[in-house]
């Protein structure tokens, strides 16, 4: 996805990207209510991140001046304002969804996720993934590799999926332990290479010199397309 972060505070900017591209995506940013609704008016986004406090005009008024000039671009506000009717007032103002500082980056990225797929049906229906012959029903909770049924452990299968739906993309081992994990830290442990070994295993035909999981020395894992 291609998303814009508007936000003035460079600690919570800089959090925000770096997930971002860590996840795969391409951010734009801005400092300044001005600069960011110049960009979010003139310029095409899957989403957008937006805080609510900022220099003029704040993140109300952008949404708002969004809104009425039919750009629908999903909106994640993000506020230290936590309060019911701080809440109600910004999804009324037309933000898609509203997240409270403190926040965990899995959690944004979730949200944004979310949002994005309400702007795209078709990708909101998905429940098979595709990639060269491994093909993942999410229904169904089961994986074929050239029609031949593969069993995985919940762990491998969902670590599988989030390959799948980054294929020929880089994931890290940050990515991995927040989304496979539940982890907002590194146990620098071992953890992530056993699982990806035995994920190997049983993907990776056994006479094949290349394998499907590509490993990035010292950032993580890529699914190559066969």
């Amino acid at each position: 996805m291609r998303i814009l972060v508007i936000e003035d505070d460079p600690t919570i900017r800089s959090y925000i990207l770096k997930g971002l591209s860590e996840n795969g995506h391409r951010a734009e940013e801005a400092d300044t209510g001005r600069d960011g609704l110049f960009l979010a008016t003139t310029e095409s986004f899957d989403a957008i991140v937006l805080d609510r406090m900022l220099p003029a005009p704040d993140g109300m008024t952008i949404l708002k001046t969004l809104r009425a000039s039919n750009i629908d671009t999903p909106v994640l506000i993000l506020s230290a304002l936590g309060e019911v009717d701080d809440r109600v007032e910004g999804l009324k103002a037309g933000g898609d969804d509203y997240l409270v500082k403190p926040f965990a980056f899995s959690e944004l990225m979730a949200r944004l996720e979310v949002i994005a797929k309400r702007r795209n049906p078709k990708q909101a229906r998905e429940t098979v993934l595709k990639t060269g012959n491994l093909e993942m029903d999410l229904l169904k909770h089961r994986v074929t590799k050239a029609g031949q049924t593969v069993d995985l452990q919940p762990r491998e299968f969902r670590i599988l999926e989030y390959l799948m739906r980054y294929k020929d993309q880089l994931v890290t081992r940050t990515m991995l332990l927040e989304k496979v994990w539940h982890y907002h830290f590194d146990p620098e442990t071992n953890v992530i290479d056993v699982h990806i070994s035995r994920l190997r295993a049983k993907i990776d035909p056994p006479d094949s010199t290349d394998s499907v999981i590509e490993t990035v020395r010292g950032a993580g894992y890529i699914l190559r397309e066969e």
